[in-house]
């Protein structure tokens, strides 16, 4: 190990927004810091063929951070990409074919019923261990299959490894985000041949595997002379799923612990050595993914800040502008009970008006809709925090893990009406923080290839333990 550390490069894109992170480590004195140099929105675009990412623009705004990162440490020693699961870009000679599609993208729908019928879900749960989510990459593939761009690409890569690919020229599959496919064995974390083929796709798409730590490759010479990065800085595979790399930090004890990665979505879960495939886990929907050190993230994805995001995007259509202090300071200020809705019904999953349909589900449920925007926050928040504590005890009671303690990561982690509401719903004392929980597992995973840290799991969040205390929230009776 490197006894005096060093720095790295973190690249963290979200649903709603990327950041460039520059992280210095040094194990050996307990030094974990980290600087964010650039951040920028992120968004889906509506084209003629659907709703898009705009790759072409995050590259190059994640271009203008790196490079702003390198003014500002010239030692960086390498670089890491994580991102949302799932969504992937076509390439055929090197060449991106369009804008990928978003994973809200209504076309996924259509496509479930064709995969399920040529393998259905419960021998499909079996092999890749993942939960039922329309937009997973198993059925977008299905969808794109009738446009004929599937025969014409000869690379598929996920987003962040499309991000590396354009940054190295290297294209690899990483395991955590592969994972996500559901082209994925649970069992032996390779590309599962045979239902690759059963589906009608060709495995030569499908990039080699490798895990975090791995070396991706050197900077192309004109990325780096864009960039200003000296000679030989290399792009290294992290959990590049965010969740991966978010729970790589989360400080806990992972035999008495759940953990809470909370932003656009909410993932739920607990860290287990083995997955988890019974009949009860794929009714329950929980989900098996890959994390970093060949771990499980057996979780349940709960629809998260989202709905309060875009509710207030909703809202602020006509011009005005809502401060989302203000707004959840009113939500706690609401002094009668707000109806629990279902966070995790599908009609909540598709831009637009969001307290439109939570007024609808309250109505068709028998329940006085809230009237307020701090009331349809307040709603909001309960809804989270019951969703959050139901999956807690499910993830419990299908794993085995005696829960003690939640922690909560990521921008949820703010939240302080969420963490409490949470800890009340669930009977369990909350653990908040670290916020940027992804930036820091990417780091880790980053700083132990590059020397600066050593050690398993648990000594990269004996670091983060030190470095980043925790607020508490305990239950209210």
């Amino acid at each position: 190990m490197n006894a005096t550390g060093g720095s790295v490069a973190a690249v963290d894109l979200g649903a709603t927004s990327g950041r460039v992170v520059v992280g210095r480590v040094d194990q050996a004195a307990g030094r974990l810091e980290l600087e964010q140099v650039a951040r920028f929105a992120n968004g889906p675009v509506r084209l003629a063929s659907g709703l898009h990412w705009d790759v072409t623009g995050l590259h190059r705004d994640l271009s203008q951070g790196l490079a702003e990162a390198f003014r500002r440490e010239p030692g960086i020693a390498s670089i890491g990409v994580d991102s949302w699961a799932v969504d992937y870009g076509l390439l055929r000679d090197g060449r991106l074919l369009g804008e990928p599609f978003h994973y809200r993208d209504e076309r996924n729908a259509r496509a479930v019923d064709g995969v399920h019928a040529a393998v259905p879900f419960d021998e499909l749960y079996r092999r890749n261990g993942l939960q039922f989510l329309p937009f997973n990459t198993v059925y977008q593939l299905a969808a794109e299959r009738p446009t004929g761009w599937l025969g014409f690409a000869d690379t598929l890569l996920l987003i962040p490894d499309l991000i590396a690919f354009q940054l190295t020229g290297a294209a690899v599959a990483e395991r955590t985000n592969a994972s996500t496919t559901g082209l994925l064995g649970v069992a032996n974390g390779e590309w599962d041949l045979e239902l690759i083929e059963r589906l009608g796709l060709e495995a030569s798409l499908l990039a080699p595997l490798v895990s975090p730590g791995a070396a991706i490759g050197p900077l192309r010479p004109a990325v780096a002379a864009e960039l200003g990065a000296p000679d030989g800085v290399e792009v290294v595979a992290v959990g590049s799923h965010d969740t991966a790399s978010a729970v790589a930090a989360v400080p806990m004890r992972a035999e008495s612990a759940a953990y809470i990665s909370c932003g656009t979505w909410g993932l739920v879960g607990v860290e287990l050595e083995h997955a988890v495939t019974s009949d009860a886990a794929r009714e329950a929907n929980f989900t098996n993914e890959g994390g970093v050190d060949g771990r499980v993230r057996f979780l349940h994805n709960v629809m998260g800040l989202w709905l309060l995001s875009e509710s207030v995007r909703w809202w602020e259509r006509d011009g005005s502008q809502i401060v989302l202090g203000e707004l959840l300071d009113a939500a706690a200020a609401v002094d009668r009970p707000m109806p629990v809705f279902d966070a995790n019904d599908p009609r909540f999953m598709a831009p637009g008006d969001l307290p439109g349909r939570i007024a609808e589900w309250c109505a068709e449920h028998g329940l006085a809709a809230p009237q307020t925007r701090a009331e349809f926050a307040r709603s909001i928040i309960e809804s989270l925090a019951q969703a959050f504590a139901d999956a807690v005890r499910d993830a419990a009671a299908l794993s085995g893990v005696e829960v003690e303690t939640i922690h909560i990561v990521g921008g949820g982690a703010l939240n302080r009406l969420l963490c409490r509401r949470t800890a009340d719903r669930a009977g369990l004392p909350v653990l908040a923080g670290p916020v940027e929980a992804t930036a820091i597992g990417n780091v880790l995973v980053q700083a132990r290839a590059q020397g600066f840290a050593s050690g398993d799991l648990e000594s990269l969040r004996a670091l983060v333990a030190r470095a980043f205390e925790p607020e508490r929230y305990e239950p209210r009776g």
